[in-house]
């Protein structure tokens, strides 16, 4: 009877035992359950930051900003970068966020076009150069088909670019070699003057040389000069050689001479002949003396700017050199 009471305790203590150990397992497996679910509802969270007072159903707010597009996405899927700055009610990322917009101000849509060196600082207008490309004959003295600048009657005469006076220091003794003498012949007048029209040319036109002693000269004129010893009388804006003054007085030109700016006649050929000499017509020595190369450039500039070939110094001519 003592046995069958032990084997009953010690069936009863077996039994308290085994009851007692798969209580435990099973409280251990259901925590191994539950943190599962949690951690496929939180999406990811780093271990070591627990959110407590939070159902196990709930989501956290930072699950919702990386909501993707239609709800369909897990919501354990991390922030989507691209979202964020999304303008209200658009589909696409802010324009602000593209590194080409980035600075890009009013008006600069365009910036290709700015970077073309052609198309830079172009001004109104600028295809069209006509008058500015290419000037006619620039440098170049007036030809023959120039316009006749100063014929009577017509444009007038263009006058150059004002020559301020200057006195040469002339030879004392004339170079006959470059410059002969001419001679006295009664009634004789310049050969083509009566083609030279117009209140310019009247007194070569009407010029014949006369010859008179010296008293002659001083009854009739006030104002005699002596250049290379011979004399010439002023007359109405010209000087004229006084033939007969000095029988044996020498000339190389005889005619009339335009009185530029009171000056003596060889001071008025030397400034013509220093002038021409600048501009290409004259290449001999300044002078004084009106002789055959002198004569030749004059009729050279003369013919150049459409002026009658006096060959010799009128008003008309000077006015074009700027000289009167």
């Amino acid at each position: 009877m003592r046995t069958v009471v032990i084997l009953i305790c010690s069936l009863s203590l077996a039994l308290l035992n085994a009851s007692g150990q798969q209580e435990p397992q099973g409280a251990k497996g259901k925590k191994k359950a539950a943190p599962t679910q949690q951690g496929a509802q939180q999406g990811a969270k780093p271990a070591g930051k627990p959110q407590p007072n939070k159902p196990p159903g709930a989501l956290p707010k930072t699950a919702e900003y990386g909501k993707a597009k239609g709800g369909g996405a897990h919501p354990n899927q991390p922030k989507k970068p691209a979202e964020y700055g999304k303008v209200k009610g658009q589909g696409q990322p802010a324009k602000a966020n593209k590194p080409a917009e980035v600075g890009k101000t009013k008006g600069q849509a365009q910036v290709a076009n700015a970077n073309k060196p052609a198309e830079m600082g172009k001004a109104k207008g600028a295809g069209k150069r006509k008058a500015t490309e290419r000037p006619a004959n620039a440098g170049q003295p007036a030809g023959p088909n120039a316009a006749k600048v100063g014929k009577p009657g017509k444009a007038g005469v263009a006058a150059g670019k004002p020559i301020k006076p200057q006195h040469f220091n002339v030879p004392k003794q004339p170079n006959t070699a470059k410059a002969p003498p001419v001679k006295f012949q009664q009634g004789k007048h310049i050969e083509g003057s009566q083609n030279w029209q117009g209140a310019s040319y009247t007194v070569f036109r009407n010029y014949t040389p006369v010859w008179h002693d010296q008293g002659w000269w001083h009854s009739h004129h006030n104002r005699i000069v002596f250049v290379f010893g011979a004399p010439y009388y002023w007359n109405a804006g010209y000087w004229f050689p006084a033939w007969g003054y000095y029988p044996n007085a020498y000339y190389a030109w005889d005619g009339p001479i335009y009185a530029y700016n009171n000056l003596p006649p060889d001071q008025v050929i030397a400034n013509v002949q220093a002038t021409l000499q600048r501009q290409g017509y004259y290449h001999g020595e300044v002078d004084g003396l009106i002789g055959p190369l002198t004569r030749e450039a004059i009729a050279s500039y003369q013919r150049d700017h459409g002026l009658y070939e006096t060959a010799s110094i009128d008003e008309p001519t000077l006015q074009s050199l700027g000289m009167a």
